[in-house]
């Protein structure tokens, strides 16, 4: 299960990459949260753009069946590119935020 261990690591660094870059707009700070298992990784934005209330989740993915699923990705760019970049097979990554249907034609894993 090594792999999987460093599939975390490779998870919450490129979280924390995100969470390092400073907001846009007003007194908004970005944390990674992981769960205590160690398999629920969030980015989440938390502040006041004025007197808007920012709060909200910015990605979420989770190690679930020996995959890295996401449930939502609010990068840009996408997380997913980044994990890729870092060795994470695309046959290991679910995009879970598309129906099981159109999954197999995202180049990525169905489930």
């Amino acid at each position: 299960m090594e792999t999987l261990e460093q599939w975390r690591r490779i998870l919450e660094k490129t979280l924390q990459y995100y969470a390092n870059l400073p907001y846009r707009y007003g007194d908004v700070r970005t944390d990674v949260v992981v769960s205590r298992d160690y398999n629920h990784f969030f980015l989440i934005h938390e502040g006041w753009d004025g007197s808007k209330r920012i709060h909200g989740m910015v990605v979420h993915a989770e190690i679930r069946d020996s995959k890295i699923w996401i449930h939502y990705d609010g990068i840009e760019g996408s997380i997913t590119t980044d994990l890729v970049a870092a060795g994470v097979p695309k046959d290991r990554i679910v995009l879970a935020f598309h129906a099981p249907e159109v999954r197999e034609h995202t180049g990525y894993a169905v489930a």
